[in-house]
């Protein structure tokens, strides 16, 4: 049962008399339309072009700026970089103060990425 049955339903003894105006509908004629169509194209106005302006172009530098979190997170890698010079330049005196042991093979005892069970894992 669809929404129309249900209207048909509800209109009871009027439903020919409905039914017989809903098959009858009045049409407009043509010249009638073509008339009222000459007139709304009148009252329209003209279609202006808007003139097209291409987007600005963002820098490289601004996009990757906005990648990283901006401005405060540039501070801090600029302050990073300045300790990770610093640190580079300065002498290890200071360092062989608080480390236990030979300062010049440190680096080679601590961590080995290449160890004999990583080839292992390869299977070459």
């Amino acid at each position: 049962m669809t929404m129309t049955d249900r209207r048909r339903d509800d209109e009871g003894p009027l439903a020919p008399w409905f039914e017989a105006g809903r098959e009858a509908a009045p049409r407009p004629d043509g010249d009638w339309m073509a008339r009222m169509e000459a007139l709304a194209l009148e009252e329209q106005p003209a279609a202006v072009s808007a003139a097209v302006t291409p987007p600005a172009r963002r820098g490289r530098l601004r996009d990757l700026l906005g990648q990283i979190g901006g401005w405060p997170a540039m501070a801090g890698l600029a302050a990073a970089c300045a300790a990770g010079l610093w640190i580079g330049v300065a002498s290890p005196d200071g360092v062989a103060q608080w480390w236990p042991g030979d300062t010049a093979n440190a680096g080679y005892t601590t961590f080995d990425p290449a160890s004999g069970f990583d080839f292992a894992m390869l299977e070459l």
